[in-house]
């Protein structure tokens, strides 16, 4: 039995040692020693690429303001651990994620002794999220986020009212598969029999596979720029603007505060799946609990501004896709700046396609070295960049520290790169920043 928060998180962390095992059997055995907590929850289930953590606050915001309560399973954490399983945006206490360790860790000790072996971390904390939303901490609706592809992620064994796709990107290749098709293929996984499933994966041999799937399970699909699409956007100082044209509704001068163009295809999938979820007669959210719900989402880590002056801006730019989201937004919001890029990332990334795209929009790029087993080290990083003005550090607290101290009206500072490293930086910068004085 776990008496503390902290013995708790050990044997949590503990279980990365068995790496990545996809594959149901595991949650399924834990889930029957359970009496099949899943099967009494309402769920939306949101795969895809990236813009899974933004669709999911969009989609939990929309609910919240319409006055329900919404459980949420999302990873990576960014500020705490505790927030991979949250109700109404607030992470569960150190006290119920204690008393949910040890409802698992019998089971997780069972199951090491069988032809399965142990279940992985993220096996663990999917188990923690459906027992809690199930027997613990009744919510409306409960929004679980795939941790990895779809087809056997522990998350899938949910029979959701409705399925997001959000995009298709080349990443998680060495497990997923090396092709657009054969990756769209995994997140299509988590399409079920009759159920919708809504996406805005724009790419054409990506978009097949998963029509076919959605085909074979009768399940009706929504796409983008086909049964809904995105016009009139703008973008704001601080956040975006457009109009959402929608089978069910048209949405004229929708705005959201979450920064980047990608967002209003997140926002879109959110507002359609409360439609849905509205037409069905299961929830009822007015067009002004949309509206506000979307001005009222927050995700941290995504493009998000932590200081206006000095200007500095964290993102968890962590795959190819990203980082080419990243870029354009650098490119047409701030190319009147001085950009200075930290970037530090994992090995198993196209570090040298990401590289040479900031490469092209940094004045500086300084590369880190952060504890994490699969991180880069700094000079790898570094020996990537074809950039003239580039450096390789490898205590990026102190390092950070400094540039912030040298930062003019116009320079940007961008921390970026991966979700780990994003998470260990940003309460570091925050905790800074609340301590500067800055002299209007």
């Amino acid at each position: 039995m776990f008496t503390t928060y902290n013995e708790a998180l050990d044997w949590i962390h503990g279980r990365l040692r068995l790496g990545i095992k996809p594959g149901l059997k595991r949650m399924e055995w834990m889930m029957d020693k359970l009496g099949s907590p899943e099967d009494n929850i309402k769920a939306v289930h949101i795969g895809g690429t990236n813009g899974k953590g933004s669709t999911v606050t969009f989609l939990r915001a929309i609910l919240q303001t319409g006055g329900y309560t919404v459980g949420t399973f999302t990873s990576p954490y960014i500020e705490q651990f505790n927030e991979r399983i949250s109700v109404n945006g607030k992470p569960i206490t150190d006290e119920e994620l204690v008393q949910l360790a040890n409802v698992i860790r019998p089971l997780a000790d069972e199951l090491e002794m069988t032809e399965l072996g142990g279940p992985t971390e993220f096996e663990v904390i999917t188990a923690m999220a459906f027992y809690y939303f199930a027997k613990i901490k009744k919510v409306d609706m409960v929004i679980f986020e795939v941790g990895l592809g779809g087809r056997f992620d522990s998350t899938n064994i949910i029979q959701p009212l409705a399925s997001i796709i959000t995009n298709i990107g080349l990443d998680h290749t060495n497990i997923l598969g090396n092709t657009y098709e054969e990756i769209a293929f995994e997140k299509a996984g988590i399409i079920k029999d009759g159920t919708p499933v809504f996406t805005a994966v724009k790419q054409s041999g990506a978009l097949r596979v998963i029509e076919e799937q959605a085909e074979k399970k009768s399940a009706p699909i929504i796409r983008i720029n086909q049964e809904f699409s995105i016009s009139d956007h703008e973008s704001l100082t601080r956040g975006e603007q457009f109009t959402l044209s929608a089978p069910l509704q048209t949405l004229k001068d929708l705005e959201i505060s979450m920064m980047g163009q990608h967002q209003t295809e997140n926002a879109a999938l959110a507002i359609l799946t409360v439609q849905y979820l509205n037409g069905k007669g299961l929830f009822t959210v007015m067009e002004q609990g949309i509206r506000s719900g979307l001005m009222q989402a927050y995700w941290p880590g995504r493009f998000e501004v932590l200081s206006e002056r000095p200007l500095v801006i964290i993102d968890g730019a962590h795959n190819e896709e990203g980082i080419t989201t990243l870029v354009h937004e650098l490119s047409t919001r701030f190319n009147d700046r001085n950009i200075h890029i930290v970037f530090a990332a994992l090995t198993d990334k196209k570090l040298d396609e990401m590289i040479g795209k900031l490469d092209h929009v940094a004045n500086q790029i300084s590369f880190v070295s952060f504890d994490f087993p699969r991180a880069a080290k700094a000079e790898q990083l570094l020996n990537l960049s074809q950039s003239s003005n580039k450096l390789a550090v490898d205590h990026w607290q102190s390092y950070l520290l400094e540039e912030m101290k040298t930062l003019g009206d116009k320079d940007l500072l961008v921390v970026t790169g991966s979700l780990y490293f994003i998470s260990e930086a940003k309460p570091y910068l925050c905790k800074y920043l609340k301590n500067v004085t800055i002299s209007l």
